[in-house]
């Protein structure tokens, strides 16, 4: 399909698959007319125009009056990822402006009244840039708010991962269920076996102690804030924030798109974090790494967390020369396609692989299947 051939289709929307044939399914320009049809198919909406296929637009998804935080978040990460950043500021803005899209969360009343989680918390995030400063400061307490109930949520289990390992030679008096010894105790009660009742009465149950940890470990978290990453964004906030209120780490938090922000001196507060990050734009992979490369003082003690979907915009070859540079200086290296707990996430596998064959490792994991990682990588 010729280039010209592309622009009347975005020009036509809908309206060009009769003459102009559909483009591919899955393809950039098939999702590209469907992002604008998300929003200009709005235009026809109750005006009784009929699509190219006989539907009428209002019945379709776009044809609505507004979406769901989900959808729009979507739709927002579909726009940003697609279209050139001076075509971002324009469609943002016939959504905004001509067809209300987001009008129930730059109301602060409504917004208010909406059910702080984090599909909202990631909408706000998308559009914060658009917010009035009577919106914007309800915006922060809601951020705040689903941001300090997820780092409740997750820090007892990060902070039991990076307690230390069971030590196995020793027991403890404080009876924690996750450091059970199960054989140790069956032993212990041998004696007290009831032949009559043919059980063991656990007289004295007991527990493993923990090895004290202090892992003396630089632990650069380098994160894409391209807009499809928003779940793993405000997860590795939050566990930035988490692990750099424990005295045994140094923690350094980079975000990038086609720029390199380091967040390093906000890391201890995930709201400050999150309210600086500008989701959406381009994707340099290997220029953010290059930075977080300076960052390395004592490479056999530092951690590089890469959280990514691994789809570069740059050279895929300076990706990876800067990965192998990092790997031959034995930094321990990790890539995450996702840091929320996604159960596909969606990432370019093959230059995953490529950068596994560099000595990366690659996974999708939680804030606390992460931390356990780390246990494992600097015992």
């Amino acid at each position: 399909m010729s280039a010209d051939v592309e622009r009347w289709r975005l020009v036509l929307g809908r309206y060009a698959n009769g003459q102009l044939g559909s483009a591919p399914a899955g393809s950039a320009q098939a999702r590209m007319e469907a992002a604008l049809d998300f929003l200009y198919g709005r235009e026809y909406g109750g005006r009784g125009v009929r699509g190219g296929d006989g539907s009428r637009p209002d019945q379709l998804q776009p044809g609505g009056s507004g979406a769901s935080a989900p959808a729009l978040v979507t739709w927002l990460s579909e726009v940003r990822e697609l279209f050139p950043r001076e075509t971002v500021e324009i469609v943002e803005r016939h959504a905004l402006d001509r067809y209300g899209l987001t009008e129930l969360i730059t109301d602060p009343e409504l917004l208010e009244r909406m059910e702080p989680d984090e599909d909202l918390l990631k909408t706000l995030l998308m559009l914060k840039g658009h917010l009035g400063e009577e919106t914007l400061a309800v915006a922060r307490r809601i951020i705040r708010q689903v941001v300090e109930e997820l780092r409740r949520r997750l820090e007892l289990e990060i902070r039991a991962a990076l307690a230390g390992r069971l030590n196995q030679h020793r027991h403890s008096p404080l009876k924690v269920a996750a450091n059970f010894d199960p054989h140790g105790t069956i032993r212990r009660n041998l004696k007290n076996y009831d032949l009559e009742g043919r059980r063991i009465v656990l007289a004295d149950v007991l527990f493993f102690e923990r090895n004290a940890r202090r892992l003396p470990w630089d632990i650069i978290v380098c994160v894409d804030q391209s807009g499809s990453m928003a779940g793993s964004v405000i997860h590795s906030a939050v566990m930035a924030g988490i692990l750099a209120g424990l005295p045994a780490f140094r923690i350094r938090l980079v975000v990038f798109d086609t720029s390199v922000v380091d967040l390093s001196a906000y890391a201890d507060d995930p709201v400050d974090v999150l309210m600086r990050v500008q989701l959406g734009g381009g994707t340099d992979i290997a220029k953010a790494v290059r930075y977080c490369a300076q960052l390395v003082e004592n490479p056999h003690r530092t951690v590089l967390v890469l959280v990514t979907d691994f789809c570069e915009g740059g050279a895929p070859t300076d990706l990876i020369r800067a990965v192998r540079g990092l790997a031959e200086a034995r930094v321990k290296l990790l890539g995450l396609a996702a840091l929320d707990g996604a159960a596909e996430p969606f990432y370019d596998k093959a230059m995953a692989g490529r950068l596994a064959d560099e000595g990366m490792e690659i996974a999708a994991l939680t804030p606390g299947q992460l931390a356990s990682w780390l246990v494992e990588v600097t015992g």
